[in-house]
């Protein structure tokens, strides 16, 4: 698809990806299927970690629908500057399947065994814009607090989207911390998408997890040289556990369930 008037950031770019479904209904259930997939989606960004309250369902009046839409449903989201779409839900009547048949000559019925009838589906069309979804996940993620007397940034991406899922941080870049971070590393790496982070020090390394959206952090210590075990910090609340690197990779999947 493409754009011809740009702007706000990637809300509206020159050149956008669509995700599309087109769902297939009996007539008669149209109006009913339409409901439940504007529900549906809704559902799907506050499951996403998108807050409902920034969210909301609107019905187009008759006026601005297109001309083969019995109704459509935007699904608009509360951006900086106001409320906007980001996806909508039509009911696309039998418009595609006639124009087919029309053209092709061909049949595009269905036996309706319930009513004994060949029947001309209803299409439901639930269609989002890929970088309107990517942006709204930022920007409701996106979050700043005061920790101790200083700003800390925190990107509260839900534990589905977190590119990082774990990361490992030795306390400090010693070599006698190293290959037992390593290894712990090594061992969460066939499990989640981790990230491997030595530099500066630790309060740091945290920030900058914490900027990436990373839930979960991995802490290798000196302790853990003699106890076997790592603590893992949570993203949002900052609380941390201590766990046995024996156990570590199942509490880490628990955590993140």
């Amino acid at each position: 698809r493409n754009e011809i008037t740009t702007g706000n950031f990637i809300f509206r770019t020159r050149e956008f990806e669509q995700m599309e479904i087109e769902y297939f209904v009996r007539p008669q259930e149209a109006k009913e299927w339409h409901r439940r997939w504007t529900e549906t989606c809704l559902e799907w960004y506050v499951r996403m970690g998108v807050r409902r309250e920034h969210l909301r369902a609107r019905s187009l009046p008759k006026e601005d629908l297109a001309h083969y839409s019995a109704g459509t449903n935007e699904v608009e989201y509360l951006f900086p500057w106001g409320w906007h779409e980001i996806m909508g839900v039509a009911n696309r009547t039998d418009y595609d399947l006639q124009q087919h048949s029309k053209y092709s000559g061909k049949q595009l019925t269905y036996f309706d065994e319930e009513t004994n009838e060949h029947i001309t589906p209803y299409v439901i069309e639930p269609s989002a814009g890929v970088d309107r979804a990517v942006l709204v996940f930022l920007l409701d993620a996106y979050d700043e607090e005061e920790v101790r007397g200083e700003k800390r940034v925190v990107l509260r991406l839900s534990k589905e989207l977190a590119p990082i899922k774990v990361a490992v941080l030795p306390l400090s870049r010693n070599e006698k911390l190293r290959p037992l971070a390593k290894q712990v590393w090594d061992k969460l790496r066939p499990h989640f998408m981790t990230q491997y982070d030595d530099s500066q020090s630790i309060g740091r390394r945290y920030r900058r997890q914490d900027e990436a959206g990373t839930p979960l952090a991995v802490t290798i210590d000196f302790d853990s040289l003699e106890d076997n075990a790592v603590t893992i910090r949570e993203r949002d609340s900052m609380e941390q556990e201590r766990v046995a690197i024996s156990e570590l990779v199942d509490a880490l999947k628990e955590k993140l369930a």
